[in-house]
């Protein structure tokens, strides 16, 4: 069976967003068409594994292909950032949390934006409601401690 065009689009514009960065400055750092990119993300096209290959590049990650049997438990798909959890990853509290994780992990802020973002959508999706701001705070505040204090400190 092979990659569900939405599911792709969902992760494409979900890791895009996370990172804040536009279509046009990802299809640029990938070398193809802003509506290529465009059509991947709305479900539509058909892309080469070359297109995914600079695609995960431009994004700061990588394309891991998988061939597995239809009995191998694979992960789900992660979970999509809502309209509302995009608009906290904008401001200025987040951005900060993001930046004094990075440092104190020594990790590059895009890659710790990119987890915060994929870690407060997994927690919400259960809750199947948008969340506002003051919910993700307090969801941001949790993660900061989880995951800016590894087991065993």
């Amino acid at each position: 069976m092979g990659v569900d065009p939405l599911d792709l689009g969902r992760r494409l514009r979900g890791r895009r967003a996370a990172l804040g960065r536009t279509a046009a400055s990802v299809a640029a750092d990938a070398g193809l068409s802003v509506p290529y990119v465009a059509n991947l993300e709305n479900g539509r096209g058909n892309p080469t594994v070359s297109a995914l290959d600079r695609l995960a590049d431009a994004l700061g990650t990588r394309l891991v292909i998988t061939l597995a049997g239809q009995d191998t438990d694979l992960p789900g798909p992660p979970a999509t950032p809502s309209p509302s959890l995009l608009e906290f990853t904008r401001g200025r509290r987040f951005r900060r949390e993001a930046g004094v994780m990075a440092a104190q992990l020594g990790e590059d802020e895009d890659t710790v934006r990119v987890t915060l973002v994929t870690a407060l959508a997994a927690v919400a999706a259960p809750l199947r409601r948008d969340l506002r701001e003051g919910d993700w705070q307090r969801l941001l505040d949790a993660l900061v401690l989880v995951l800016g204090h590894p087991a065993g400190e």
